[in-house]
């Protein structure tokens, strides 16, 4: 492979910078009109009454649909499945407008439909709707007393109560215990483009032009919801621009632009707006989580009790699964989990970024290294005494792991052995500078949709090779070009390669790390299955230079088939196939994926330091430098791996420091939902940022032995920057963001 873990250039970054690149929102079709939704008021009670008189008399609107007109969606709804099933994946099981009843701020009521987005936008302001309010709960001190022991979630992958051994003997055996509540805030999406859906029927077939992570997961579940086949459902996601979550699971508004053009008989485009972005996709929930090492005096963890409380809808059981993080990355024989919920006035939160994995760290690690200063531990040293050479859970070897060599590297990077442990030692006048490094954890969620891909070459030398999958910003189209060049044995120019279409074969949704790792799967297998089938035909050809060579000892490079060690005895498809007239030639692949395997566990595995200087006066944090070495299996494309990395870590200084949704309890709508108010960095809070990969061959987790990167990044940084402010100011935080009031 000569072309695989080249930092080769993204083959789509000339239309996205010129502008021809087109996402959903920009498809134009003949007699294309525009829907906008409009949200209730309140979170919860019944609507008393909808005024839509004003608003259908005014210029240019074609209809007001409501619960009373739209019309009902299948009685029999898909169940609440992720995307990276391969399956329908509603994101919540409620859906909206086919009764009077509220069950959130912000759920859709309404839309209206207009020959122009600015006729649309002023009609939906002219629609009265009245509401009978009843008592709502919306926040972890409004629902305490009502809280529960979940059965299952995290769309039910998850249990919600695990145990090994005994904690109780555990804490009693302990010589040193950390305890503490820890709060985070709840988080929401922010990609540059909000969803959006054009939607346009042609007879019974619908085609739906739709920003998402999974074409098939948007085709299956408006399918379902719809009542109708599949097979009369065509999804085109070409071009997204980002998710991070928020375009994984399928929300509504794909099947209420189908509704709307249905009703209207004509094109519809739905955009959601930025602010609609806070209450119609799902978002990271508020969460209490307790808590408890204990360990004996030379490090070693006896028991490990980990609790989460969550808000969730009162439809869906849902928790990010913050607790498998304790349960994972440390060997310690006494563990318990246990996943509380509170039925809430909120739509259904859902996977965004490190979904559970971000917050689970934050807190683990900030025990860690309070228990490492308790104990006067170095806190890679505590880390590298409590090494799971096993997976604590299963006691099978990991697939691969290589997590002491990120320790080791990442520490040489950064130099952390020149620190001096004590906090606040290290003054540059008025500032305050700190050091703290934390472990990164993902694991590699299992896939059981076969993974189809097409390679398809041309006698001029030239390859198409399609998928269906989404291109949504990771850079994925450009690894599968590099995948299907060396599988296939030509130049990078030499193919094309065709995404983001349902009519395309079938590909799962790139969800939770696992994309880049099992859609090469698929690509690899076609490309290798149209090579050996031209190799085949060159063998059997009595013209051909190759005639009678065992097949496993021909390669192609170039486009060229040669005999190994005799170059001279070859030639390239291109004569081959003109000599047989034939024009192009064809292979489907096809990577079934094993069921998950009994003998490995498998996760990604990272190290992450940060260096912070805090104003005493002031209380502001700002972060200086950042590196993180990690251990993703082989990587397809340096510089996209860098990229990933480097975004994680960023969102990491992110949901650190700044990023909050703060939810009114009076009037349960949250109170900044605007890029105005939600605060998120800019390039002048970037820190300096150093990444370094540790390459670890994996033989289990997929052909290729790719983990994935686009979530590890994420996990642990949070945790770094927060032990680095510990470590300058003696302050121990246990809630995220830290602020500049929680600092002063």
């Amino acid at each position: 492979m000569t072309t695989i873990g080249q930092p080769v250039e993204r083959v789509d970054g000339r239309h996205k910078v010129t502008g021809s690149a087109r996402y959903s929102a920009e498809i134009m079709l003949p007699g294309l009109v525009h829907a906008v939704l409009i949200g209730a008021d309140v979170p919860s009670g019944r609507i008393t009454g909808i005024d839509t008189g004003e608003a259908e008399r005014a210029e240019g609107v074609l209809a007001v649909l409501t619960h009373q007109n739209l019309g009902p969606v299948a009685k029999d709804q898909p169940e609440l499945f992720p995307s990276l099933g391969g399956g329908a994946a509603p994101a919540q099981s409620f859906f909206p407008m086919q009764d009077d009843v509220v069950h959130y701020a912000g759920q859709h009521v309404a839309i209206v439909v207009a020959d122009t987005l600015e006729a649309a936008e002023q009609a939906a302001k002219l629609v009265r709707i009245t509401y009978a309010r009843t008592p709502a709960i919306t926040t972890i001190e409004q629902g305490r007393g009502q809280m529960f022991e979940a059965e299952r979630v995290f769309a039910g992958m998850i249990s919600g109560h695990s145990t090994r051994g005994n904690v109780e003997a555990g804490l009693n055996e302990a010589e040193a215990q950390v305890a503490a509540t820890y709060h985070c805030a709840a988080n929401h999406h922010n990609p540059i483009e909000t969803s959006a859906t054009t939607a346009v029927w042609e007879g019974d077939l619908l085609t739906l032009w739709d920003g998402t992570q999974g074409p098939n997961a948007t085709q299956l579940t408006v399918a379902a919801q719809l009542g109708i086949p599949a097979s009369q459902v065509r999804v085109v996601a070409e071009y997204v621009g980002g998710s991070f979550g928020s375009k994984a699971m399928i929300w509504d508004h794909p099947a209420l632009a189908a509704l709307a053009a249905r009703h209207v008989g004509r094109p519809v485009r739905l955009a959601l707006s930025r602010e609609q972005m806070f209450d119609s996709v799902g978002h990271r929930e508020e969460q209490e989580q307790h808590l408890v090492l204990g360990a004996r005096s030379d490090g070693r963890l006896t028991a490990i009790r980990h609790y989460k409380l969550s808000p969730t809808s009162h439809f869906d059981d849902w928790a990010g699964p913050a607790l498998g993080c304790s349960a994972s990355v440390y060997a310690c024989p006494n563990y318990e989990s246990v996943y509380r919920l509170i039925k809430a006035n909120t739509i259904t939160p859902s996977f965004i970024r490190a979904p559970g994995e971000a917050e689970g760290m934050f807190v683990l690690e900030t025990a860690m290294d309070e228990l490492a200063y308790q104990l006067g531990m170095d806190p890679i040293q505590l880390r590298l005494v409590n090494h799971a050479d096993l997976d604590p859970e299963t006691r099978n070897p990991w697939s691969s792991k290589g997590l002491k060599k990120c320790y080791a590297r990442g520490a040489e990077l950064f130099g952390w052995d020149d620190r001096d442990p004590r906090p606040r030692m290290r003054r540059e006048g008025n500032l305050l500078i700190g050091t703290g490094m934390a472990t990164s954890f993902y694991p590699v969620y299992p896939v059981f949709t076969p993974q189809r891909a097409r390679a398809r070459l041309y006698d001029d030398g030239r390859a198409v090779v399609q998928a269906s999958f989404a291109e949504f910003g990771t850079g994925i189209r450009t690894a599968m070009t590099q995948v299907a060049a060396d599988a296939l044995g030509v130049g990078l120019d030499a193919i094309r390669f065709e995404c983001g279409d349902t009519a395309l074969p079938n590909t799962v949704a790139a969800v939770g790390s696992a994309g880049t790792g099992v859609i090469s799967a698929g690509v690899h297998a076609a490309a290798t299955a149209l090579r050996e089938q031209l190799v085949a035909r060159a063998i059997a050809d009595v013209k051909s230079p190759l005639h009678g060579a065992d097949p496993g000892q021909v390669d192609v490079a170039n486009g060229r088939m040669a005999v190994r060690g005799h170059p001279e005895r070859g030639e390239s498809y291109a004569e081959l196939m003109r000599r047989n007239h034939l024009t192009d030639a064809e292979a489907i692949g096809s990577w079934d994926p094993p069921p998950p395997s009994e003998k490995y566990a498998s996760a990604t595995f990272g190290a992450q330091f940060a260096e912070v200087a805090v104003d005493q006066d002031l209380g502001t944090v700002r972060v200086r430098r950042m590196t993180g070495a990690f251990a993703p299996g082989r990587v397809l494309n340096k510089r996209a791996v860098h990229s990933q990395l480097m975004g994680g870590m960023l969102w990491g200084l992110s949901h650190a420091l700044l990023e909050a949704t703060h939810m009114d309890p009076v009037q349960g709508r949250w109170a900044n939902a605007s890029l105005g108010d939600y605060l998120v960095p800019v390039n002048a809070d970037a820190p300096d940022v150093q990444i370094e990969i540790v390459e670890v061959e994996d033989t289990v987790v997929n052909p290729l032995g790719v983990k994935g990167v686009g979530e590890i990044g994420m996990v642990g940084s949070g945790a770094a920057i927060a032990n680095a402010i510990f470590h300058a100011t003696g302050r121990r935080h246990h809630k995220i963001p830290i602020t500049v009031e929680d600092v002063l």
